[in-house]
């Protein structure tokens, strides 16, 4: 087998050219195979296949420059940069990350686990090239759906301005997560389409060679007569207007003419965009019939595609998206607004029973919470569904737009705390971090499906400003459901089992971890308080206020950061409010980057388990001689 023969890019450039088909056919094997197991971004890598081999083949990386947008497109660039032998750890606790990562490999030059940024970062990287005299290529590979975003036409902008010699390379393939929408990719699907245009330039070139010593003021007329006629058969070639030499389409799946296409690009001098168009889950039908399903997936088999699930209680994102379409049906204002993640926020359903409720910006954080706040000063109820690693896109206009007008904007925060395989660039763990502190936020997060469902209630029934609702991306508890729907009183925590000796504050799924610590404690003769800290903004002061009376030592336990977390808030209020001796201990996520693996693995690098909570239970309260440990 080729694949057998290739560990570094070195090994790719000793085939002749007529063997690279056949060497994509055995990687996208290969990737079917593996992910199999891993589970992962399976339709994208499998559309990208010949074109990372092209440019590995064409190109000299390290030396030049490849950025991956997003990164999750580079398993194949993964493969012939010599981690072919530990490709069955990836996505696992401590093996490959599932992105583009600078400490894995030289060749891994950019690190994105967001959209729409390497275009920025390959015009640094090119003006640092320029500015250190060298001359080594710089390559960002983008895909349509990532184009959308706001970032890359800026970025766009910039590099047309500057003309720095630099490659984009459009990975077209009429998808991101979701199928794409928008100006954009009607302006690209006009591209695909039109035959007609790409026939006649290809005649009118040819016709231009024919002519010998084309030169002077001639030459400049046949370029005049090409851009007059690409003017008049495609109106509005908008990339050769941000400064751009357009070349394509080109087929993504053709090596050959991929690499006929990047020696074409070479001689260009300035910016190029080669626009490349590929089939999202090219060569296994399953991902080809539904990129979408399996534009990341979790292990399947093979022959018949069938996803392997594990069986069990519904996941929160889908509660959510459940519980909104009852609300909805009964409060005509409610719309949806999602940045291009209509299957992965749970709102598929709700698409299809409101259509016209139903907004899908594509990959546009900003433009969405924007929208959305003026969408509330009009009267209207708009949820944002986002991912909190997403929602920190939006920041400004989480401030700007939406607080300091205190808009009634409802957020849906999916994936709130650790996500498992997906790692460092997607744990949501900071939003409380950068929303708790902004005025006229309310933050609250669910101990259980049913308690969502009730505090998504709460949300519509608010009025007085922005609310959010985070929760993770989990099972449900299995917690019986409520018949009758009702709001959960603003500010109010819930005590979930009694206790004197100590107190455990906890959010969300850390609600189990404190019992099963409490019931551990139990048997040592300790009495241990749990209490479900539902509000995190604002909090419940007269709960707090009572927990200082009785003196009890209370530890804050939260799958967040640290820092500006819950426990912050808790410490802030008892320093306010000039209580010094209450005994305040937090526990979270701590000061560095949590890398990919299971949930399980990551709570216990980070300590948000029951063993370590009894632990730091037990040396808070017999450091301090407390009296209670007597108490059965």
């Amino acid at each position: 087998m080729l694949l057998e023969q290739i560990n570094q890019p070195s090994d790719l450039k000793r085939l002749k050219v007529e063997q690279l088909p056949t060497l994509a056919q055995e990687i996208r094997q290969y990737l079917i195979e593996q992910l199999s197991a891993t589970g992962g971004h399976l339709a994208p890598n499998l559309g990208v296949v010949e074109l990372t081999i092209a440019l590995h083949y064409m190109y000299n990386s390290p030396d030049d420059k490849f950025l991956f947008d997003v990164g999750h497109q580079a398993y194949v660039h993964k493969i012939l940069t010599g981690r072919k032998d530990r490709f069955h750890t990836l996505r696992q606790y401590q093996g490959l990350c599932g992105f583009v990562k600078r400490s894995e490999s030289e060749h891994d030059v950019w690190e994105a686990g967001h959209s729409s940024t390497s275009l920025s970062a390959a015009m640094g990287m090119a003006l640092a090239r320029d500015y250190k005299g060298e001359s080594n290529k710089v390559v960002a590979i983008i895909g349509d759906g990532a184009l959308t975003g706001g970032m890359a036409f800026e970025a766009l902008n910039h590099i047309g301005h500057e003309k720095s010699n630099l490659m984009v390379v459009l990975n077209d393939n009429e998808m991101s997560i979701a199928p794409n929408v928008g100006a954009m990719h009607n302006y690209l699907s006009k591209i695909r389409s039109d035959r007609t245009y790409v026939k006649a330039k290809e005649e009118l070139e040819q016709l231009l060679k024919k002519i010998p010593a084309i030169g002077g003021k001639l030459a400049k007329t046949a370029e005049r007569v090409k851009d007059g006629f690409k003017y008049l058969v495609v109106q509005g070639m908008l990339f050769e207007e941000f400064g751009f030499t357009y070349l394509g389409p080109v087929d993504g799946h053709d090596v050959s003419k991929l690499l006929e296409t990047f020696e074409q690009a070479n001689r260009v001098e300035g910016p190029v965009l080669v626009h490349v168009m590929t089939t999202k889950g090219k060569g296994y039908s399953p991902a080809e019939a539904d990129s979408h399903k399996w534009h990341g997936i979790t292990p399947y088999k093979i022959e018949s595609g069938q996803v392997m699930k594990a069986v069990g209680n519904p996941m929160y994102t889908e509660v959510f998206g459940n519980v909104l379409m009852e609300l909805a049906s009964q409060d005509e204002r409610i719309v949806a607004v999602t940045p291009a993640m209509p299957g992965g926020s749970g709102l598929l359903k709700f698409a299809e029973k409101f259509p016209g409720r139903m907004i899908d910006v594509g990959i546009a954080e900003q433009h969405a919470a924007t929208m959305c706040a003026a969408l509330a000063i009009e009267g209207m109820k708009p949820i944002f569904a986002v991912y909190s690693t997403f929602l920190q896109r939006a920041y400004d206009q989480v401030v700007h737009d939406i607080c300091r007008q205190d808009a009634n904007v409802i957020f849906a925060i999916d994936r709130a705390g650790f996500v498992g395989p997906d790692g460092e660039t997607h744990q949501g763990v900071y939003d409380i971090a950068f929303m708790r502190h902004i005025p006229n936020m309310v933050m609250m997060m669910p101990k259980d499906e049913n308690e969502l469902r009730r505090m998504m209630k709460t949300a519509v029934d608010y009025n007085e400003g922005p609310i959010s609702v985070r929760y993770p991306r989990i099972n449900g508890t299995g917690a019986v459901i409520d018949q009758e729907l009702t709001p959960i009183p603003i500010g109010q925590w819930e005590i979930v089992r009694k206790g004197d000796s100590a107190a455990i504050l906890a959010i969300g799924p850390m609600i189990p971890v404190a019992e099963e610590a409490s019931e551990l404690l139990k048997r040592e003769g300790l009495n241990i308080r749990v209490i479900n800290a539902r509000y995190i903004k604002p909090l419940d002061e007269e709960m707090l206020l009572q927990l200082a009376k009785e003196h009890l030592p209370m530890v804050v336990l939260e799958e967040a950061c640290l820092a500006g977390g819950l426990g912050s808030a808790v410490l802030e209020f008892y320093a306010t409010h000039h209580i010094f001796n209450q005994i305040v201990y937090p526990i979270g996520v701590p000061d560095y980057f949590v890398e990919h693996g299971s949930i399980k693995e990551q709570r216990a690098e980070a300590g948000l388990t029951a063993e370590h909570l009894v632990e730091e239970m037990r040396a808070l309260l017999y450091s301090r001689g407390d009296n209670r440990l007597s108490r059965a």
